[in-house]
């Protein structure tokens, strides 16, 4: 039976450098944009922005330099996506490819797949979204329908994909399709790389309840990719897509995504606040230190070479639980209309309308529990 391990957490010895330089960075070069951007920025998408943190050498940090990476240590990269979330940096344009997709290909990928994408991805310029949820089926991803038929000329794929986030400015789909005919559930799938420029491909913005049009929708009518857009081994696109799940679900995103709420919370009430609100501020901030021990404990694991599969799904099910909380903990303390133009009640109007998609990212409390249940010996 297995239970939470923390796995030490130890700050490479220029932590402070890292953190100095790159503040530094971002005193020159982050937007000045509107101060709502800067909650949940890892779904803001800024192009120019995430051209320039691949200029300085912020994306694909981990990766070999023959790809455009930096071979540098992932406890290193670990600092530089909290301190971008904690600054509410637009870095939602490049974060898939470099969370996600990038590593991937560099486990999975053929070596045509690396030289093509993760050059462009490193300085910031290619970008990439996952395509798994489909319409009926939610987190069961076992009940993929979208297909691929071996052809002569390709594979040929038809079907559609749902709650795509980025779609709509991505270069390419990392997709779990089935691709034998007859299979079911996790067998007959596989994963594919399709350049979202090819025929046959639509992507069709879901707008949300603050206007903003993150998700996307994304059809195939019979599109042609060549046979070397397979990633990996034909039929193992499960056992695949669960290991990049697990790079997804444990990260500082996971409790940092309302953050900027509480900043600006902090600083608008001043030295003088009512007691009720430095009670709530306390618990916050207390909250957010235990989330932040566990995520740096599942990447430190994850840097040893360790699977953190169970520890990731804990806390991703208890960050999005702050998350969710904190925007209506903050309504409950602070006296303010939700019409009032100042930068506190615009942020608290967002993320009180978009936080209830926080627990659907990455797998549903739902999903979670069963990964947890089932390291636990329970199921």
């Amino acid at each position: 039976m297995q239970t939470f391990a923390f796995h030490p957490f130890e700050a490479p010895e220029n932590a402070q450098a890292i953190r100095h330089d790159l503040r530094a960075f971002l005193a020159e070069n982050q937007p000045n944009d509107e101060p709502v951007r800067r909650a949940n920025c890892w779904t803001t998408f800024d192009p120019g922005f995430s051209r320039a943190l691949g200029q300085a050498g912020y994306i694909g940090m981990l990766w070999p330099k023959e790809y455009g990476g930096h071979e540098r240590d992932p406890l290193e990269r670990y600092i530089v996506l909290e301190e971008l979330l904690a600054a509410g940096a637009p870095v939602g344009a490049h974060w898939i490819a470099d969370r996600q997709t990038g590593p991937l290909l560099l486990r999975y990928g053929t070596e045509e797949q690396r030289r093509k994408y993760l050059p462009g991805m490193a300085r910031g310029e290619l970008y990439a979204c996952i395509g798994l949820s489909e319409p009926g089926s939610g987190s069961d991803l076992a009940s993929v329908r979208t297909s691929a038929r071996r052809t002569e000329e390709g594979w040929l794929i038809n079907g559609q994909k749902v709650w795509t986030t980025g779609a709509h400015i991505s270069h390419v789909m990392l997709a779990l399709i089935r691709s034998e005919e007859g299979s079911e559930r996790q067998q007959g799938l596989s994963q594919f790389l399709i350049d979202l420029d090819t025929p046959g491909v639509t992507v069709r913005p879901i707008e949300d309840m603050f206007g903003g049009a993150d998700f996307n929708e994304v059809f195939f009518e019979d599109v042609l990719i060549p046979h070397g857009a397979l990633v990996g081994t034909e039929g193992e696109g499960w056992k695949q897509a669960t290991a990049e799940l697990a790079l997804e679900r444990s990260g500082p995103e996971r409790y940092l995504s309302s953050h900027a709420l509480l900043v600006e919370l902090i600083d608008a009430c001043g030295d003088d606040a009512d007691p009720a609100i430095i009670a709530t501020i306390g618990r916050l901030v207390s909250d957010m230190w235990t989330l932040r021990q566990m995520s740096m404990s599942v990447a430190a694991k994850l840097a040893a070479g360790h699977d953190p599969t169970v520890e990731a799904s804990i806390v991703k099910d208890l960050g999005n639980t702050y998350e969710q909380e904190l925007p209506q903990m903050v309504q409950a303390v602070v006296d303010l209309q939700l019409t009032d133009d100042s930068t506190l009640a615009r942020m608290l109007t967002m993320l009180l309308q978009v936080s209830p998609s926080f627990s659907l990212r990455g797998g549903t409390r739902e999903i979670l529990r069963g990964i947890v249940a089932r390291g636990l010996g329970l199921r």
